[in-house]
């Protein structure tokens, strides 16, 4: 897990330097894209859950960890954790 959760890592840090010389036009133009991309997955996925990896619900924690509660509430995500796993660690 620890080798995914690094891959995983510098391929975003990667991708966080190509967003350095786009402008915010570029940025926002790409985020909605991604937006109805989201919208179009959960809609072909109804009530299913996707099939994520520890690493990937551990790295989106980290990324989102920051954001105050109400900006949570107001992003539409795939994934969020399972309440029955809160407090719980996984090997």
């Amino acid at each position: 897990m620890l080798v995914r959760l690094a891959c995983i890592a510098v391929t975003h840090a990667f991708t966080a330097l190509r967003l350095i010389p786009m402008n915010d036009h570029d940025k926002d133009v790409e985020i909605l894209a991604l937006r109805h991309q989201l919208a179009v997955l959960q809609r072909r996925l109804g009530n299913q859950r996707p099939g994520f990896q520890a690493a990937d619900r551990a790295f989106l924690a980290s990324l989102l960890a920051p954001l105050p509660r109400a900006a949570l509430r107001r992003l539409r995500l795939i994934v969020s954790p399972d309440p029955s796993c809160a407090g719980t660690a996984t090997s």
